[in-house]
């Protein structure tokens, strides 16, 4: 576990493997407990002065073009592996517009780093993924 600097993620989870089940990790408790340590560290995991929450989203999109590219793939990767689940067509569009409109906005120069640090869309779909999850009983 990490703490200095930044909010208490597992730095040893295993973000990415190769292609398997949704329930290869053991179950869908642990694989949303993955997905939420990428979208903590991705959207909220450095606290500034003043207690302003950033993820590496904004971070690595200080770097124009090729992260914003970067942290969008990583955004798209939660969505497949939440797609994994059955999701309903309208949640899936939900998080596919949330992941759309941080790749877009948050490509603008400035005004887009900005954007980064507020509109969390990797947390929100995870959220969603968490919700899913409760209404069909697979987690408690």
């Amino acid at each position: 576990m990490v703490q200095s600097g930044f909010q208490s993620f597992d730095a040893t989870a295993p973000f990415f493997g190769a292609a398997r089940s949704s329930h290869a990790s053991g179950s869908p408790r642990a694989m949303l407990a993955r997905l939420e340590s990428l979208a903590t560290l991705l959207d909220s995991a450095i606290v500034l002065p003043g207690g302003v929450r950033v993820g590496m989203d904004a971070v690595v999109g200080l770097f124009p073009g090729i992260g914003d590219v970067i942290t969008t793939a990583l955004a798209a990767y939660i969505v497949h592996e939440a797609s994994k689940f059955d999701l309903p067509r309208h949640v899936l569009w939900r998080m596919i517009a949330n992941v759309a409109i941080d790749g877009a906005l948050g490509s603008l120069p400035v005004a887009g780093d900005v954007f980064d640090v507020f509109w969390r869309a990797n947390i929100r779909n995870v959220r969603l993924l968490r919700a899913h999850l409760k209404a069909t009983g697979q987690i408690a």
